[in-house]
């Protein structure tokens, strides 16, 4: 089981940073893929399964995820209920501090096809699933620091 961990802050009140954490537009945007099964706009909450498909390394990915975990506004987790992983769960954490958001994202994964699944883990997916969490991070910054959340998150 691999392991990758990062974590942002954001200068925007917790239950804004974590909505749109939620927004399914806003998580179109950083995985470069786009839902085609069970919620297909808006916010997920607890129990909401969404299947996602689009390409990754020149290959048609499918992802089906379920939201294991809601906790609103402090955490939530999605866990992978089909797809090319083994095991696949990203928990998101907030927690303000001192009037900012310290957004934490842990994401635990495995891969089937025993030593070449462990060859591909380790060489290619950490470092794209590092990269994910990175833009993710970003986006979420840019969109809820500015007046740019307005357009994700509902009046």
């Amino acid at each position: 089981m691999y392991m990758v961990k990062d974590s942002v802050h954001i200068s925007a009140p917790i239950e804004r940073c974590f909505l749109l954490s939620t927004s399914i537009e806003v998580v179109a945007q950083t995985i470069g893929m786009r839902p085609v099964a069970g919620k297909m706009r808006g916010l997920v909450t607890a129990d909401d399964r969404l299947e996602w498909r689009g390409w990754k390394f020149g290959l048609p990915q499918r992802h089906e995820t379920l939201i294991t975990k809601y906790a609103r506004p402090s955490f939530f987790q999605d866990c992978m209920a089909s797809g090319r992983f083994r095991v696949f769960q990203h928990d998101h954490e907030f927690t303000e501090i001192g009037g900012q958001v310290l957004l934490k994202d842990t994401v635990r994964f495995s891969l089937p096809f025993g030593v070449a699944g462990r060859l591909v883990g380790k060489y290619v997916m950490i470092p794209h699933i590092r990269g994910l969490l990175q833009r993710r991070f970003q986006l979420l910054k840019r969109i809820a620091e500015s007046e740019e959340w307005r357009e994700y998150l509902p009046g």
